[in-house]
């Protein structure tokens, strides 16, 4: 089984920060993207930031030059350092996992993983 385990959700004052962590765990071989999504009440799951094996990112116009996001390679483990928080950065976040090789059940396959999301709540 390959599972993304995601930690660092917490309620923040506007202007605080936070850092989100997201470890994939399993026989993993490789990898490409990893990276975050978010979804807020009432709103379509969003991307907030992506990584590929590569290093290059990409970020969602609203949280640039705020967030920042890092990968461990060794560890198959992204973060997101979040600054400069705002009531509108208030979501779930998802950790996810592009293009993922890895054994599972005796079988060498290949997909997509989610994290089961972390809640951010930005609010005085």
């Amino acid at each position: 089984q390959v599972q993304l385990v995601e930690s660092g959700g917490d309620l923040v004052q506007p202007g605080g920060s936070l850092r989100l962590s997201c470890a994939a765990a399993g026989s993993i071989f490789t990898m490409n993207a990893m990276g975050w999504y978010r979804q807020a009440p009432g709103n379509e799951r969003e991307l907030v930031a992506r990584i590929n094996d590569s290093g290059a990112k990409k970020y969602e116009d609203s949280v640039k030059g705020r967030f920042t996001i890092s990968r461990d390679y060794a560890k198959n483990t992204v973060y997101l350092q979040m600054n400069s928080l705002k009531p509108e950065d208030t979501a779930v976040y998802f950790c996810y996992a592009e293009d993922l090789l890895a054994l599972v059940n005796g079988t060498v396959t290949r997909g997509d993983y989610w994290g089961q999301g972390t809640q951010v709540t930005v609010s005085s």
